[in-house]
C-alpha cells in the first residue's frame, strides 16, 4: 500500500494518551510542592525542547542524506519529512515558555531575574546573550527558520512527485531540494547550537561547556533514529513501506548504534575535562547531579551506551525486530532521560533560591545549602508517574500530528532520481530481497 490511513482506531488511542499527557501536566502544575510550580514549568521546557529537537535534527538528517547524493533512505524520506514539519506546532508549543518568561510566570532561568544580573558577576558578564529578548527571537525566528526549511522540502517533494519529469526536466525539484539542504546544514549547525544554549545549558546560569551542543545534538540524532526504528516496524506490519527491508532497517541500526558510541564519547570527554580541570562553575553541573541525582546519572550510562551497545553489538542484531525494537525503546527513553537530567537539576534549585529571596530570606546561602542535601522528589530526584505521563502524552501528540502528514501523500516519492536505488538497496553481505524477510519478525 503506497497510501497511509489514519484510522479511526488509532486517532482514538492517541487522543487518549493526548489526554492523558495534559491531565498530568495540569495535575502537575495544582498539586506541585516545589515553589514557583516549577515541577510544571521544567516538564514543559523538557518535552517540548526534546521533540522539538527530534524534529530539528530529523530535517538535519535529510538534509545531510540529499547533501550527500545517498540514496538508501529514499523509500523511507516521507517518515523524516513528516517529523520535521512537526517544528511548525513547536512554535507554539515554546510560546507559553516566552510569555511566562515576559511575565514572569516561571523561574526557570535565573538569568531572568533582573536582581541576579545585578548582583551576580558571571551571570552579568553573560546577558548580552542570556536575555528575554535573545530568547524570545531566537525561539521565534530561528526555530521560524527551521520550519520554513522543513517546508520548502516538503513542497518540493511533492512537486517532484506531481510534476517531476526526470532527466527531461533535469531533475529540477531534486537539484532544489539539494540546494535547500546545503544552505540549511550550517544554519542548524550553527543555530541550534546557540539555541540549546538558550533553552537548555542557561537553567545552570553558571555553568557552561563547549561540548553541550554536540552531546545534545547527538541526543537528538538518536531518539529520533528510535522513532523512526519502532514508526517503521509498526507501519510495516500494517502493511506499508513493503519495499522496506532488512537492508534499510540495518542501516537504520547502524546509525542507532554508532551515534550512541559518539553520545557516549561527548558524555566522557565532557565529563573528563571538567574533573580534570577543576574549575568551580563547572564542576558544580555535575557535582549536583552525582550527590542528589546518582541513581539517575549512572543509569543514563546504561541505558544509552551499555545496554544498546550490547544489543546492537552483533551484525544480525540489527536486521532482527525484537533486538531492535528493544534498542529503540531503550535509547528514546533514556535520551528522554538525558534531557531529564540537563534541565530539572539546576531549575529545582533556581527556583529553591527565587523562593527563598520572594520570602526576604538569604537566596544565595539556601540555595548553596540545598545543593549538598536536596530532599528526595518524585519529579527531580526521578521521574514520577506524571512525567511517565507527560512524556506519552507529548510522544502521541507528535504521533498523531506524523500520521497526519503522512495520510497527505504517497508514501514512496515516484519520481525521485533515487528511487531505484533505494528499493534494491542491499548491505553486504546480505542479498537486497532483505536475507529472509519474513524471519527477522520471529
Amino acid at each position: 500500500m503506497n497510501q497511509f490511513t489514519f484510522e479511526a482506531k488509532q486517532k482514538t488511542f492517541l487522543l487518549g494518551f493526548m489526554i492523558l499527557g495534559l491531565l498530568c501536566l495540569v495535575v502537575s502544575y495544582f498539586a506541585d510542592s516545589e515553589p514557583m510550580h516549577v515541577r510544571f514549568w521544567t516538564n514543559y521546557l523538557h518535552n517540548t525542547v526534546f521533540f522539538t529537537g527530534i524534529a530539528g535534527i530529523s530535517m538535519f538528517i535529510l538534509s545531510a542524506f540529499t547533501t550527500a547524493w545517498a540514496g538508501w533512505h529514499t523509500g523511507m524520506k516521507r517518515v523524516w519529512e513528516a517529523f520535521s514539519l512537526f517544528l511548525i506546532p513547536a512554535l507554539i508549543l515554546f510560546l507559553p515558555i516566552i510569555i511566562g518568561l515576559w511575565g514572569h510566570w516561571h523561574h526557570l532561568y535565573h538569568w531572568a531575574d533582573p536582581h541576579a544580573v545585578e548582583t551576580d558577576t558571571i551571570i552579568k558578564g553573560k546577558s548580552s546573550f542570556l536575555n528575554k529578548y535573545w530568547f524570545t527571537f531566537g525561539t521565534l525566528i530561528i526555530v521560524g527558520g527551521w520550519a520554513y526549511f522543513a517546508h520548502k522540502n516538503r513542497g518540493f517533494s511533492l512537486a517532484e512527485d506531481e510534476n517531476g519529469q526526470g532527466i527531461s526536466d533535469n531533475f529540477w525539484h531534486h537539484r532544489k531540494m539539494r540546494i535547500y539542504a546545503a544552505i540549511f546544514l550550517p544554519i542548524f549547525g550553527f543555530t541550534s547550537a546557540a539555541m540549546i544554549w538558550q533553552w537548555v545549558m542557561s537553567v545552570d546560569a553558571h555553568w557552561y561547556s563547549t561540548l553541550f551542543a554536540w552531546y545534545s545534538a547527538a541526543s537528538w540524532f538518536i531518539a529520533a533514529m528510535a522513532i523512526t526504528i519502532l514508526m517503521m516496524m509498526y507501519l510495516k506490519g500494517r502493511g506499508y513501506f513493503e519495499h522496506v527491508t532488512e537492508n534499510h532497517l540495518h542501516d537504520l541500526g547502524k546509525y542507532l548504534f554508532a551515534i550512541s558510541i559518539f553520545w557516549t564519547y561527548m558524555w566522557f570527554s565532557q565529563y573528563m575535562l571538567i574533573w580534570y580541570a577543576n574549575i568551580g562553575e563547572e564542576t558544580i553541573y555535575f557535582r549536583q547531579r552525582l550527590d542528589n541525582y546518582r541513581p539517575l546519572f549512572f543509569g543514563n550510562l546504561i541505558i544509552n551506551f551499555v545496554l544498546p551497545f550490547f544489543i546492537l553489538l552483533r551484525n544480525d542484531n540489527k536486521r532482527k525486530y525484537g533486538p531492535m525494537a528493544i534498542a529503540a525503546i531503550l535509547t528514546l527513553f533514556g535520551h528522554w532521560l538525558d534531557f531529564f537530567l540537563m534541565i530539572k537539576p539546576g531549575a529545582r534549585l533556581t527556583a529553591i533560591e527565587a523562593a527563598a529571596e520572594h520570602a526576604g530570606g538569604h537566596g544565595g546561602e539556601a540555595a548553596e545549602a540545598s545543593h549538598q542535601f536536596l530532599n528526595f522528589a518524585f519529579g527531580f530526584t526521578t521521574p514520577g508517574l506524571l512525567e511517565i505521563g507527560i512524556f506519552l502524552g507529548f510522544l502521541a501528540g507528535f504521533v498523531y500530528f506524523v500520521f497526519k502528514q503522512l495520510e497527505k501523500a504517497a508514501l514512496v516519492p515516484q519520481n525521485d532520481p533515487y528511487l531505484d536505488e533505494a528499493m534494491h538497496h542491499s548491505v553486504w553481505p546480505y542479498p537486497e530481497d532483505g536475507h529472509g524477510a519474513h524471519d527477522a519478525h520471529h
